[in-house]
């Protein structure tokens, strides 16, 4: 476990209650599930009160115990998702001794499943992450996303599980990838473009497998106007006039009722929030 400790001497010269806390989320895997609950839990402070540094491969009770040691000096709180009861058993002594919180993200899961299922656990870490039948579905739907990217091989999106349409800068190509990364599903993206036919193929597939992505005119502006700086697009351009815009996505609408597909306005929402959204209706869709 490589680890740069974090300074906290700056932190330690202020009163305890304006210190900031360092939540090190310790895992003997990646890490990933540990910094995603702890993120969860910070976005709903204020900014400033709390940070996250990751401390992943968690490898022997003698590495655990030079951690604890480490950081008892600073304002922290260690959140640990190890799964070998040796772990958490010598990070629970440390940090008793050493008098840093802790908070068991896994193990008390863990215990409830193997008391109501009546089986062991294998205590095996990093199991989330095998090379199994789900992640070669992941892996085999994030090469579709690719080649099936910004209307590509328009002949092939018949292969899909979903396909999503939409104006440039509705987040198309990040949904994409999302969904097949974390459900394994097969999407595929083709771009609205006034004065440009969607591909035939499009409205050969069924609307239950197709979502139209809209978005409010002045975001997309502010979006594309963003993006025009970044590529030094003149300022004046038809690409990130409010005018046109807004002429744009009543156009975008105008296709998704020709090809009765559902909608979603991504509007302000995380890619998270929308490829969801999708996934819900996708199923719901596959069981109507």
């Amino acid at each position: 476990m490589n680890m740069e400790k974090p300074s906290l001497s700056v932190d330690n010269k202020l009163p305890v209650g304006e210190r900031e806390l360092i939540i090190f989320t310790l895992s003997d895997s990646s890490g990933e599930t540990a910094a995603s609950v702890a993120q969860a839990a910070l976005v709903q402070f204020p900014p400033g009160h709390a940070s996250i540094y990751r401390l992943p491969q968690a490898r022997s009770c003698q590495q655990i115990a030079g951690l604890v040691r480490e950081i008892a000096s600073g304002r922290s709180l260690i959140a640990y998702t190890l799964v070998l009861p040796e772990y958490r058993e010598m990070l629970e002594e440390e940090a008793k001794r050493y008098n840093v919180p802790t908070l068991d993200l896994l193990g008390p899961l863990i215990a409830r499943v193997a008391s109501l299922t009546e089986a062991q656990p294998l205590a095996q870490p990093g199991r989330l992450h095998l090379l199994d039948e789900s992640y070669f579905r992941r892996m085999e739907a994030v090469n579709f996303a690719v080649r099936y990217d910004d209307g590509k091989n328009p002949e092939g999106i018949s292969q899909a599980d979903v396909i999503l349409v939409g104006l440039s800068r509705t987040s198309k190509t990040p949904n994409c990838m999302y969904l097949a990364q974390h459900y394994g599903l097969k999407a595929a993206n083709v771009p609205i473009v006034p004065g440009v036919d969607p591909p035939l193929a499009l409205f050969t597939i069924p609307s239950r497998k197709i979502i139209g992505l809209t978005i409010d005119p002045h975001l997309l502006h502010n979006l594309r106007s963003t993006r025009a700086q970044v590529i030094g697009m003149p300022a004046n351009s038809e690409y990130a006039d409010l005018d046109e815009i807004k002429a744009e996505v009543q156009y975008a609408k105008r296709i998704f009722r020709e090809l009765k597909c559902h909608s979603i306005d991504v509007s302000a929402r995380a890619i998270e929030e929308t490829s969801s959204e999708i996934f819900l209706y996708m199923r719901g869709a596959q069981q109507s």
